[in-house]
């Protein structure tokens, strides 16, 4: 099919939720993309940060091919090893005890939320339910995720939300403590705030809130859905933060391309939810399981470093092109936001680097850059060149 038979197609038969780019994809290689007519586009996306291993990785497409021959699906209630062995990676190569696995992010912060309150409920009863997030924050859009995402917008339409959140302003214990109360059970951070602006949290502050969990029975959980897996420069970003959650989450790039997601938990909190308190038919499904080992197998500690060096790079590169659209740039790793100037609007920046073969995603007011973990030096040095000819 043509992009606009597909483009047509699309606007057809698909319910019309997303505000799309006007390109359609037919495949890729590494971290370049391409049309049906052949145009190519450097990726600074991988699809909103989950396509880590780029396109046409190999060793990725045999294992979905070796795994899907052998075994698709058979739910929860036998037992398959790829995601035993997916499981038993995550937890040796973090400290945490043990993983449910799921299939999006929010359905993961939905679980690590109703762990959270079944935690304190078992200790303290009922009344000890609420959890703080902070304002900026991103956490899904279920009815739930969306109450505990702190952006007012959000807080709409879907009347009644769940209820039991409230807010408190990142980087600032006063604010937390004025958030406080006998009723809260929990705090839930992301460690970069994502669709926020990539606003990386302050070290000291984290250390500072986890001993204050930690004094409080509060359980702390931190939604890595999109700093997790590598994205940061690490296995996960908690361990630049030199902390241990009681309940962290995980999606994106979990399987390199192929929808899953989970929760991984302390000690403390491994026995929290029992058989059929929580479920999902999709979830450890072997398939996206054999995925995710490739992906482990990957991402050993050299290949870490190199995305670190890797998003050094970019940013570098990024603001010595003296663009008049940006400012400064942020971040960790390959998760890099880049301010937006007054009078350029990021969706009209957006739009032009698509035009000229870049394709690179908002974030608040700023940009975001989350490219393939793989992606080479010659393809970053052509992205940035798209940028200095487009905007310069």
């Amino acid at each position: 099919m043509t992009s606009q038979e597909i483009k047509g197609l699309t606007q057809s038969y698909i319910m019309q939720t997303y505000g799309r780019f006007p390109v359609a994809i037919d495949h890729g290689q590494g971290a370049t993309l391409f049309d049906p007519e052949g145009n190519a586009y450097i990726d600074f996306t991988s699809g909103i940060g989950v396509s880590s291993l780029g396109y046409g990785n190999q060793p990725w497409v045999d294992a979905i091919t070796a795994q899907a021959r052998k075994l698709g699906h058979t739910s929860n209630l036998f037992y398959t090893e790829p995601p035993a062995k997916l499981a038993e990676i995550l937890c040796r190569r973090t400290g945490e005890s043990c993983v449910f696995f799921a299939n999006g992010g929010g359905e993961a912060n939905e679980g690590m939320i109703k762990l959270a309150r079944k935690y304190s409920f078992d200790k303290y009863g009922q009344g000890r339910s609420t959890i703080i997030t902070l304002n900026n924050s991103f956490h899904g859009r279920t009815i739930t995720t969306l109450k505990a995402t702190g952006q007012e917008v959000f807080h709409n339409f879907f009347f009644p939300f769940t209820e039991g959140f409230r807010y408190a302003d990142a980087n600032s214990l006063e604010s937390l403590e004025a958030a406080a109360g006998d009723d809260v059970c929990a705090v839930m951070v992301e460690l970069v705030q994502g669709e926020g602006g990539v606003l990386p949290l302050e070290h000291a502050y984290i250390n500072a809130l986890e001993k204050l969990c930690a004094e409080r029975d509060w359980l702390l959980l931190v939604d890595e859905v999109q700093t997790g897996v590598g994205r940061t420069g690490s296995l996960f970003a908690f361990q630049q933060y030199n902390i241990l959650p009681d309940v962290v989450s995980f999606a994106k790039g979990i399987a390199g391309g192929l929808p899953m997601s989970g929760f991984m938990t302390n000690e403390k909190c491994r026995d929290v939810l029992g058989p059929g308190m929580h479920a999902t038919t999709f979830g450890a499904n072997p398939v996206c399981a054999a995925a995710g080992l490739v992906v482990q197998d990957i991402l050993s500690d050299t290949f870490l470093r190199e995305v670190w060096e890797k998003g050094d790079y970019l940013r570098k590169g990024i603001e010595s092109l003296n663009l008049p659209c940006f400012g400064k740039t942020r971040g960790m790793g390959l998760m890099i936001g880049v301010e937006v100037r007054d009078g350029w609007t990021n969706k009209d920046v957006a739009n032009k680097l698509i035009e000229n073969g870049l394709l690179i995603l908002t974030a608040g007011p700023g940009m975001r850059l989350l490219p393939p973990l793989v992606i080479s030096k010659d393809e970053m040095d052509k992205g940035l060149e798209i940028m200095k000819k487009t905007l310069g």
